[in-house]
């Protein structure tokens, strides 16, 4: 018997980076501050479980549209253009089971055995895994690293070739909590537009920024809106990780093609958690400002702290919940101090290296995992580290 499929054995190995290391742990007892996760320490804010809650009273659990209710996509629709600057109707807006199942939509849509797709370096790993599951190949152009991992048009430009298919940005960005500037973002619609090519815009931490950064979507830049593919979700900002709701906007002549990937895997998405991400759209949005209040307060903990460690600097993130400190003067490699931190200070972060060679000489630690309580004590923990090396 031939098992698995061939898609699932050629390509890169899935892995989950500090986590899996850091449960073998965590079995025996140790107390671990996770800072690895990429997820939010809040609840979910109360009146969106409220209006969740009335759906299922009201007897909102039949099936639903397959793009998403109306009603939600309205609400979308109205929010995408006072808040992003992008014009898009109902029918170009789709409701996912999150934004990974949204840009996985987009990738099975696109890419055809053998199209190349571009990520930069620094990258989101799990970009990786679903470009070869579509028959894609991945291509890393490197960011500019001496100015604050900045886009560089021409590392871009070097890595197109005659099968490129596909950029791929995460604005804001992670690992490195960068907000691409709209002079950016035009180099990469600068390139685009000149070699036909689609973008696919990961944007789930779009309203995660700090001070003045201003987060801009590509598609809203000219020419952009007709070979952008946005994704978006309420993990982050509204603290709903685990409800799994996210959506995607894309012109009206690429979304059937997109549509018949998500009715074929999912048919459409549970409809009474789509009216608690309506109350997110549509409520009063103070509990999410005041979450990412508390995220910048933690970060300016972290980045305060980690700058006063022996051979760490860290450059402050202008959004996003990570930061990604500077460990190249300790002289030990990203994995390494990784895992000693992790059995050592009983602290999780994880490896620069787990986004790509571009994150070597880096960790990234994410202050919005924990308590404010348990960051300052992770901390001290890395201090006490720190301070032995």
């Amino acid at each position: 018997m031939k098992w698995p499929a061939q898609r699932l054995t050629g390509g890169s190995k899935k892995s989950f980076g500090m986590y899996e290391e850091a449960s073998k742990l965590e079995a025996s007892g140790v107390d671990l501050i996770h800072l690895e996760f990429g997820r939010p320490h809040s609840d979910t804010p109360e009146h969106i479980k409220e209006a969740t809650k009335a759906a299922l009273d009201a007897g909102i659990v039949h099936y639903g549209d397959f793009r998403g209710t109306l009603s939600f996509r309205q609400a979308l629709v109205k929010k995408l253009t006072e808040f992003n600057g992008l014009d898009y109707g109902v029918d170009e807006v789709l409701v996912c089971n999150g934004l990974t199942h949204a840009s996985f939509a987009a990738f099975m849509a696109a890419i055809d055995p053998g199209d190349e797709v571009i990520l930069l370096d620094p990258y989101y790993p799990q970009h990786v895994g679903k470009t070869e599951l579509a028959g894609g190949k991945v291509v890393f152009a490197d960011l500019d690293k001496a100015n604050g991992y900045a886009i560089s048009k021409e590392k871009i430009a070097a890595k197109i070739t005659d099968r490129t298919r596909m950029i791929v940005l995460v604005n804001p960005a992670n690992p490195t909590g960068r907000v691409y500037t709209r002079e950016e973002l035009q180099h990469v619609a600068d390139l685009a537009i000149e070699h036909d090519l689609l973008v696919l815009s990961d944007e789930v931490y779009e309203y995660i920024t700090y001070g003045q950064a201003k987060h801009v979507s590509i598609a809203s830049l000219p020419g952009m809106r007709e070979r952008t593919i946005t994704c978006f979700a309420f993990t982050k900002a509204y603290s709903m990780d685990g409800w799994r709701i996210g959506y995607l906007t894309a012109d009206a002549k690429l979304m059937p093609a997109i549509l018949r990937i998500t009715m074929t895997d999912v048919t459409h998405v549970n409809v009474f958690i789509q009216e608690g991400a309506r109350a997110a759209v549509e409520g009063p949005q103070d509990a999410m400002h005041a979450l990412v209040e508390a995220d910048r307060r933690k970060r300016d903990i972290v980045v305060q702290a980690l700058n006063q460690m022996p051979g760490v600097t860290c450059a402050e993130p202008e959004a996003t919940i990570y930061a990604f400190p500077d460990i190249s003067g300790t002289g030990r490699s990203s994995q390494e101090l990784a895992s000693a931190i992790l059995h050592e200070a009983h602290v999780v972060v994880e490896s620069g290296s787990f986004y790509g060679p571009g994150g070597e000489g880096h960790l990234r630690v994410c202050f919005g995992s924990e308590s404010e309580e348990r960051v300052r004590e992770a901390m001290d923990r890395l201090s006490r580290f720190f301070n032995k090396l």
